[in-house]
Formats: structure tokens, sequence, C-alpha cells
């Protein structure tokens, strides 16, 4: 199953929506075969197993994630297993879908198949954090990314900030970037930084990421960088039959109108998971921004890049919070992995 987990990761940057999901085939002691999903609409993970191999019939196949039972983009891939007459199937996690989960369990049972499940689940679990969330709650995995000096400054009083981060750091997030589904930020960042916005000048093959913007009050120019990039571009905004919506559909771009609310935000990544089946989002935003969605609690996972700098009191902060009268009101965090990126250090958290 941790050969099936690695497996399931070559599927990072192309298989969005479709989860991450890696299958390996043993027969009598040995590996036979196996297989990974690489692309949304293209074979399963258990499929492109199967076709490695002349003979899986009484084989043990162990999968990262508990076969589809329904035609969606491909044929259901528990019919393929139990036309291949295997022994036995061991899955990490069932489907987090409430509305298939167990009825690929369940039709292998009744096809005679014995099924074991949940070797490695934690593991298997965290392939695919957006996936089950988006299944079970209908909302995204957001992680927000930020780069800081020591002494948690993002940009000099004048605005100041490129570069604060590494040259290696910054290659690290175009592949953050590339393992997510969409890319948010918003007007006044892509103003500001005339941003792209997308991943590049990476060496493997990447699904582009939709970029999302958020302009409440539609300032933002069609003639943006972003509008020349090829891929799709999405702007939430409060404003409703804006005189200058015809020059953004012009230059490719969907406008989605959100009636203004205090929930507006989270209606945003509803939409998003609801019609554009978006998984995982980066946030690359500046701080008052980035600090109301952590307030909002819409905020799974920070993203910080530490660089060996000092900017002093005078430079602008990480994020704006809400003041707080007593230290115990402060947000705690989890600290669940480091690594260090040339001579910056890169700290992920989970709110």
């Amino acid at each position: 199953m941790s050969r099936a987990i690695q497996l399931a990761k070559r599927g990072r940057y192309t298989c969005d929506p479709n989860p991450r999901v890696g299958c390996v085939i043993c027969k009598e002691g040995q590996v036979i075969a196996e297989g990974w999903h690489a692309v949304s609409g293209e074979a399963h993970a258990e499929v492109n197993a199967l076709n490695q191999c002349d003979d899986a019939s009484d084989s043990t196949v162990y999968i990262t994630l508990e076969p589809c039972s329904h035609h969606g983009r491909t044929p259901p891939c528990v019919d393929a297993l139990i036309n291949a007459n295997v022994k036995e199937v061991i899955i990490a996690m069932s489907d987090p879908n409430p509305l298939v989960s167990g009825s690929g369990i369940n039709k292998l049972e009744e096809a005679g198949i014995k099924v074991k499940q949940g070797l490695l689940e934690v593991e298997a679990i965290k392939l695919n954090p957006g996936f089950v969330k988006r299944m079970t709650l209908v909302k995204p995995y957001v992680r927000c990314k930020l780069a800081m000096s020591l002494d948690g400054r993002t940009a000099l009083a004048n605005g100041d900030s490129q570069w604060i981060s590494s040259e290696q750091s910054r290659k690290d997030v175009h592949r953050l970037r590339a393992a997510s589904s969409a890319i948010l930020s918003t007007v006044e960042t892509v103003i500001s930084d005339d941003a792209s916005l997308n991943a590049r000048d990476l060496e493997f093959d990447v699904k582009q990421p939709v970029r999302v913007i958020i302009d409440r009050q539609l300032g933002i120019s069609s003639q943006a960088k972003l509008f020349s990039i090829a891929g799709k571009v999405i702007i939430y905004t409060e404003k409703e039959n804006d005189e200058r919506l015809n020059e953004l559909y012009k230059v490719g771009a969907e406008v989605i109108f959100i009636p203004a609310s205090e929930s507006w935000l989270a209606g945003v990544f509803t939409h998003l998971a609801k019609k554009y089946e978006i998984n995982e989002v980066l946030v690359e935003a500046g701080a008052t921004f980035s600090g109301s969605l952590i307030e909002a609690g819409l905020v799974d996972e920070l993203v910080i890049y530490m660089a060996p700098i000092l900017l002093g009191d005078t430079a602008q902060a990480l994020l704006k919070l809400e003041p707080l009268n007593k230290l115990k009101q402060a947000k705690k965090l989890n600290l669940i992995d480091v690594r260090q990126c040339a001579s910056d250090i890169r700290l992920t958290y989970s709110l």
C-alpha cells in the first residue's frame, strides 16, 4: 500500500478534479503490475494496473481509494476488477462521496471478492484533502501562501517586496500552483503586481489551475496580463449588469455575480466547489485579504516561506488581523511540515 500511495502522487499535477489514486497488483508474493490515475477522463489507477499484466486472476490488489462503481468519465473500475477475477482487494480508504461510499466495496463482495479496508488510511486521506473536503462539505481545501522576513514582515513601508524569498522558494511556489485546482487572488494584487497567476518553468507536465479573482466592484482592467495567457479566469463580483462586462467577456473571463452578504467569501468557495469542481485553492494575496480569510475561518493551511533577513518594525506586517485583548485569544496553529528552500525555510501549518 505504501507503494500505491507513492504512485498516486504521480497524478498530483495532472488528474484534477479527480482524486489521486495508486494501485499495486500482487500475486504469489510478487508485484506483477502497478498503475496510477494520470489524467482526468482517462483510465483510472486500477485499469492502468490491470492493463500492465497478462493475468490478474487470484491476485491481491492494493488501492488507495475505494474503486468507483458508477459510470462517470470512464467505466466502473469495480467491473474491471471483477472481470479480471482478482481474489482480494485491499483499500486504504472508502470513497468520501456520501452518495456512493461503500457501493464499490459492496459490489466486490457480492462478486465473491474478499475486501479489506483501512490500511494506511491516514496517509491515503492526505493524498486528497481537497477532494475529501469537496465531497463531504462542498468546499475546497484552502491554502494561503505567504513570504516573510525573519521578523514577520512582507514588504518595506514603501511596498518594495521583490524579492524577499529565494529563487528556490519561488520555484517551489510554482509547484504549489501546479498542484492546485485554482489560484485565488484579489483585484488589488492583480493591479499592483500585474500577476500572471499560472504555473510555469516546471520540468513536468501540468494541468494549469483556474485563476480566480476577487473583485467586488469589478475594477479589473481587460488589459491585465493574465488575460493574455491561456486558461480559465473567473471573476467574482458584487456588481450586477455592469457596463464593463462585455469587455471582460471578450477577453475570455467568466464573471460570477454573488449578492453582497456577511458570508460572501464563503459563498465564493462553495460556488467554486459546486460549479467548477475545485478541490484545492492556493490563495496568493496581501495581508488584508489573507487576514480576512483567516478571521472568517476559511483557511485550512498556511504555507509560509521565511527568509533570513530583517526588515524592521516600519515594514509591512504578514497579516492584518483583529486586535486582541488577551494572549489566550490568539489563533493556535499546528505545524505539520518544515523544509528548507535554499536559504529560506518553508513552514506549513494547519488551522
